[in-house]
């Protein structure tokens, strides 16, 4: 076993690594800030979210977890070696302070400098914590890696445009402390196979002072985002998602708490793997169009991009100050050329070539379109069909009244505030897998008339309405 310094085998696995650590990045950065980014944002008053592993004293009474367990089965072929990478990111506390001119430095809430506003934050430091072992140590005994991140003071000076100091950021870094426990058992079947045990452990020795301590006294002494990079070399891992017939029994075995791993790597890859406290599938990949992280996954880089670059002047500032990952996003966002942010719109991926020989089947006699034309104009708005619709024996089209009543089975909670209102049907909308929508303004809404000229309506299906009699 090794946990040294880069050697030629870690090279090599680092290497292997490499394709799968642009996703790893994603997963350990998501979330970290989020759209507006700025501190002030309720939406990053409540931070860390993801494979967050607490202090073990903390933990129980607030219903989080101070460790994580990977399981997964592997085919190691001779002299297999597994290489394991353990990556989080370690909260540090960004207080702000201004200078004074008798050389002494006040903490303050907000420092303001031309180009941005300098606010209080918790930054987040990437840790890396590596192990190389020869798989048959892990047949004979549980390995066992203890690993340490001791507290730290750090100041920067915040200079102005002349280069005199004004202020200062402090930074405090509390001690964080783990365990990576690897074993590995053989299993019975009619191949070699190997179950794979790795478990990530807080053994932080920190205990709160108060039985209600705050979630932010724990975050700095705990492990945030954390996930492994597992290399198997030579050998293979097997999947857990979609694994061969005979594996299945051994898989559904498999317990895996707080994270989930996939093969990861270049497609078709099967010697590394993605333990991730985010589900992902097998070789999840980072969208070529994407041109840069904005660790908001849960919108699309089109609205993020867009939004971004409309921010104020002032709220741009913040978010400069607020961290330098989030400066870096407001400078994407505001150098975006034309022809990158048009790639953002959209890709199909699905699309396969025919085999060859084949050719189109030949159009049923009823077809809605003559030969030589396209069954449907892309630059329509709508799909070809009736222009009204029977609701409960009543045809319903484009000035019907209609009285809203959204299914609960396939709503939104948008949807819901609008139970029982009247509403007016603007068109009748009908989609490539025979499904009828109503496009529908609801009365009473000050912004109708701004709705019917951009075309942005609200829809609804022909059971989610009830006809209504003209006023």
């Amino acid at each position: 076993m090794t946990t040294t310094a880069p050697t030629a085998t870690a090279d090599r696995a680092g290497r292997r690594f490499a394709a799968a650590r642009q996703v790893a990045d994603a997963v350990l950065f998501e979330g970290y800030v989020l759209y507006p980014y700025r501190a002030s944002a309720a939406k990053n008053r409540m931070r860390w979210q993801f494979g967050v592993l607490v202090p073990p004293a903390w933990a129980p009474a607030q219903g989080e977890h101070s460790l994580q367990r990977t399981e997964i089965l592997m085919e190691p072929r001779g002299a297999a070696t597994l290489s394991l990478e353990l990556r989080f990111l370690h909260a540090q506390r960004r207080t702000v302070q201004q200078a004074g001119e008798d050389g002494t430095f006040t903490e303050v809430a907000e420092l303001h400098l031309p180009d941005r506003v300098l606010v209080p934050w918790d930054e987040g430091t990437e840790e890396r914590v590596e192990l190389r072992v020869a798989v048959p140590e892990l047949t004979h005994k549980e390995i066992v890696l203890p690993f340490r991140r001791p507290a730290r003071e750090e100041t920067e000076p915040v200079l102005d445009e002349q280069g005199r100091t004004v202020g200062r950021l402090l930074r405090r870094t509390e001690e964080a402390e783990g365990v990576v426990r690897l074993h590995a058992e053989e299993l019975d079947g009619p191949y070699r196979v190997l179950k794979l045990t790795a478990v990530v452990e807080n053994t932080s020795p920190w205990t709160p002072e108060a039985s209600g301590a705050a979630r932010e006294e724990a975050l700095p002494r705990s492990l945030v985002a954390a996930h492994l990079l597992l290399g198997l070399n030579p050998g293979s891992f097997l999947s857990m998602t979609d694994p061969p017939e005979w594996a299945r029994p051994a898989v559904a075995g498999c317990a895996n708490l707080h994270t989930w791993p996939v093969l990861a790597g270049e497609e078709g890859r099967d010697d590394v793997v993605l333990s991730s406290p985010i589900i992902l599938e097998d070789h999840p990949a980072i969208a070529p169009e994407s041109a840069g992280a904005m660790y908001d996954a849960t919108e699309i880089d089109e609205i993020l991009a867009l939004r971004t670059a409309a921010l104020t002047d002032a709220e741009k500032r913040e978010a400069r100050g607020t961290d330098p990952r989030a400066a870096a996003v407001v400078d994407l966002a505001d150098t975006l050329p034309p022809e990158v942010l048009e790639r953002l719109h959209g890709a199909v991926r699905s699309l396969r070539a025919a085999p060859a020989g084949a050719s189109p089947e030949e159009p049923p006699p009823d077809t809605l379109f003559t030969p030589g034309e396209p069954w449907w104009d892309p630059a329509s708005a709508a799909l070809p069909g009736p222009v009204s619709v029977l609701v409960d024996g009543t045809p319903v089209g484009p000035g019907s009244r209609v009285l809203l009543r959204p299914g609960l089975r396939r709503t939104d909670a948008q949807d819901l505030f609008l139970q029982g209102r009247a509403a007016r049907v603007e068109e009748v909308l009908h989609d490539v897998d025979g499904g009828v929508h109503l496009a529908v303004t609801v009365e009473g809404d000050p912004g109708a008339d701004i709705r019917r000229e951009q075309g942005r309506f609200l829809y609804f299906q022909p059971d989610e309405v009830t006809a209504l009699e003209e006023a």
